[in-house]
């Protein structure tokens, strides 16, 4: 299995803001120069984000985004399951276009379908702060890698 960039740039985007300070706000530029990702790419992100209600946008000259929730509120499985597409990992997965036709008494539906809810309860026994229990190692290497690019 494999996740989208999307997903894997909301879960950088949450971890950025979670290494800060709670009420710090930072800017869709610091993220894109943090990790080398294009800032429209993260706007579009961070916009979803704070439908979803995990980040909080704050409009203007010194405004930024900043967590809407504490890290240990945001559930790494429920936000995979909220920022995929789908997880369609074979045809048969998807009812309308699955055209398969072993699928009916085909075994490996089931076995990927275990495998796939496997995957779900590892995610869902995450939050966002076992992401950052590393913290002070995290900011570092965000200091480091910016400063090399200065």
């Amino acid at each position: 299995m494999r996740l989208t960039s999307y997903s894997d740039y909301s879960l950088r985007v949450l971890l950025y803001l979670a290494i800060n300070k709670p009420d710090q706000l930072v800017t869709i530029k610091e993220i894109s120069e943090a990790y080398s990702i294009s800032s429209n790419h993260l706007m579009k992100i961070t916009f979803n984000l704070g439908k979803m209600g995990y980040l909080e946008t704050v409009r203007g000259r010194n405004g930024g985004i900043r967590l809407a929730k504490k890290p240990t509120e945001i559930n790494i499985g429920t936000l995979v399951r909220k920022t995929e597409e789908d997880f369609y990992l074979v045809e048969c997965f998807n009812g309308e276009g699955n055209n398969c036709v072993i699928s009916p008494v085909c075994s490996l539906k089931h076995m990927l379908n275990e495998a796939l809810q496997a995957f779900f309860s590892v995610l869902d026994q995450y939050t966002l702060s076992d992401m950052i229990m590393n913290k002070t190692v995290l900011k570092e290497y965000f200091d480091q890698s910016i400063s090399h690019k200065g």
